[in-house]
């Protein structure tokens, strides 16, 4: 499938079917709208009547078109108000049209050029790519028949290549990130994720650095490697590195956390508490990865190191006892009150060795609580930061990617639930605001540099088809990485 960026106007277009976006209000068969409907038979006219379309943001009308034509179907696509036109509803509206066009040859889309560019040709683009994706790896009979669509013009658009370049690279990091986490935990192993690295390593010239179990010890991993003890596959410590021609603008660092499956240990996940989804447990090590895989491609001003400590948290005689105590590689003692709260103990070491590489800030991203589930539903992650500029800068680049975040409290007085008798901390605290101690947990273990945790727990898998994401595995939030990379 080819996507262009082209000069020709709606009324000029042939093709299979043409998409027209129009604003909610009024809606006025005027101008060149009157002119393609002319052209069209009145068929633009009657299906606005017929269908009581006003423009509304998300909805669609469809028709045939009759006659001598050269366009065979018409699709029109409510952008709501134009003083509420957002980038996310442009990139949503091109995937609903995307999703009726896919059995189609030749697809035009004509939207109106706005003075702010909101419609641009990266977000169609987008919109597009993303909605068109479909997983059908470990299916011997895909239930979708073959995708047939082969050209998507965007009309009056021309000379955007560049724009749908940077679209089609950040779309193959979500894509890489979806694929991953959608992946059962057979297929996607701690091992996997590192094989994934070197590929992008080699494709893209970044550099990479694999620590095994042994080089883990060396450097005191007690946390990390705690949670890998009783499974037979063996951890794999990822450090992949980005480095720009020249001096870099800024060093960033993105940690994701890279547990391939969480049985919860010896406290182990019960019937009804979601045990056959822990292949998402990896989500922060999916969108790393996709992350490096778009950057690599763009080829941004900065130098950035992904990192993930890589593990399976399962059962055996080796595996870690509720009460064990752990030492992290800052030397900070942990007392494991609860083997199913291990995500934050790979994450801890992984932190540590982040803020060893001195960069300038570090953004560390996981499936961590179902806490934050609870507080902020599917749909949004949380986000805490020491650094009001590192959290408005991430703010802004999930803005203009359309992936939802809402700043949490880092109250410090939490911290007291974390406190053991024993140890320096336990890894998980009382109950009620869950995500807040997780986040207070992580924080011990970065001291000086700029830091924010994403909990990502809900927004990395959809029930159901909504705006570019289809059911399943969305690759939640490569695109804010990118953009939070690229700024």
């Amino acid at each position: 499938m080819q996507i262009k960026a082209v000069d020709t106007k709606p009324l000029d277009w042939t093709g299979d079917i043409l998409a027209l976006g129009l604003f909610e209000g009024a809606v006025e068969v005027t101008g060149d709208l009157a002119k393609l409907d002319e052209a069209f038979a009145g068929t633009i006219q009657e299906l606005i009547a017929e269908e009581e379309f006003e423009g509304k943001a998300g909805s669609i009308a469809t028709t045939r078109i009759g006659g001598s034509s050269a366009v065979r179907k018409l699709i029109l696509v409510g952008l709501g108000k134009a003083s509420d036109l957002t980038v996310e509803t442009v990139r949503n509206s091109a995937a609903a049209v995307a999703r009726l066009a896919k059995k189609s040859k030749v697809l035009g889309i004509g939207f109106p050029v706005v003075e702010n560019e909101t419609i641009s040709a990266q977000a169609l683009a987008e919109g597009i790519i993303l909605a068109l994706h479909a997983d059908n790896r470990f299916k011997s009979e895909p239930d979708e028949k073959e995708l047939k669509l082969e050209s998507i013009e965007l009309l009056g658009l021309g000379n955007r290549e560049a724009a749908i370049e940077k679209a089609e690279a950040i779309c193959a990091g979500t894509i890489l990130a979806r694929e991953l986490v959608a992946a059962p935990a057979n297929a996607v192993t701690p091992s996997t994720l590192a094989e994934t690295a070197q590929d992008i390593a080699t494709d893209y010239g970044l550099t990479l650095e694999i620590l095994e179990k042994e080089d883990c010890e060396k450097l005191g991993m007690g946390a990390y490697l705690g949670v890998s003890m009783a499974s037979d596959l063996p951890p794999k410590f990822i450090h992949l590195t980005y480095k720009p021609k020249g001096t870099p603008r800024r060093k960033l660092a993105i940690v994701g956390k890279g547990v391939t499956f969480d049985s919860g240990g010896l406290n182990i996940k019960g019937s009804g508490s979601g045990i056959e989804t822990m292949k998402m447990d990896m989500g922060g090590a999916g969108a790393t990865l996709g992350a490096a895989r778009a950057i690599a491609q763009l080829k941004p001003d900065v130098e950035v190191h992904f990192i993930s400590a890589a593990a399976e948290n399962m059962i055996s005689g080796h595996a870690m006892h509720p009460g064990d105590i752990l030492t992290a590689s800052n030397g900070k003692t942990i007392e494991v009150n609860n083997t199913d709260a291990e995500g934050r103990l790979t994450l801890a070491d992984a932190l540590v060795f982040a803020e060893k590489l001195e960069v300038d800030a570090i953004v560390d991203l996981a499936t961590l609580t179902g806490a934050c589930i609870v507080a902020l539903g599917n749909k949004i992650a949380g986000l805490w930061s020491t650094d009001d500029a590192l959290a408005t800068q991430l703010q802004d680049a999930a803005k203009l990617a359309g992936e939802q975040f809402w700043q949490m409290p880092m109250e410090e007085v939490y911290f007291e639930g974390l406190k053991s008798p024993i140890a320096d901390m336990k890894n998980t605290g009382p109950r009620p605001g869950g995500s807040i101690t997780a986040a207070l947990f992580l924080k011990e273990f970065v001291e000086k540099t700029p830091w924010a945790h994403l909990d990502i727990a809900g927004p990395v898998w959809a029930d159901k088809e909504v705006g570019v994401n289809n059911s399943g595995a969305t690759g939640f939030p490569v695109r804010t990485l990118v953009n939070w990379a690229m700024s």
